[in-house]
């Protein structure tokens, strides 16, 4: 059932470190998807990435999205998001919000593309949830 509001039943599967699937819409309307670190604020999602790739572009030529992320515990609860980028803005110089995300994640290593790294912004549209 899709809804417009997160339902409670599964705002924790947004608020712990689960892997998120990031899907975008490529130049020849083929799906891309790539599994991502991601943060929710309670309003939108959050994403670290490059702006040399791929999926980079396609966010500039079609903002609409669809996200999924698995219960790590039961990988047939799920919550899908539909929505919009709202913003894509540079990183810090440190790339602080992906050393943010490292930490989230507990994976901390060396970032060495620190220079193209941005933050894309996404405001969810729908929620789809599976128990």
């Amino acid at each position: 059932m899709t809804q417009t509001t997160l339902p409670e039943s599964h705002a924790d599967l947004l608020t712990r470190p689960a892997f998120a699937h990031l899907a975008t819409i490529r130049p020849d309307g083929s799906p891309q998807s790539n599994v991502m670190w991601f943060e929710w604020d309670g309003e939108l999602l959050r994403f670290t990435h490059t702006s040399t790739r791929q999926k980079y572009k396609n966010l500039q030529a079609e903002p609409r999205v669809a996200v999924s992320i698995a219960d790590p515990d039961n990988n047939y609860r799920y919550v899908e998001i539909r929505g919009t980028v709202e913003s894509i803005t540079e990183d810090d110089a440190q790339a602080s919000f992906y050393r943010h995300l490292q930490e989230r994640y507990d994976s901390v290593y060396p970032i060495n593309d620190a220079a193209v790294r941005v933050i894309i912004a996404v405001r969810p549209t729908a929620f789809v949830v599976k128990d």
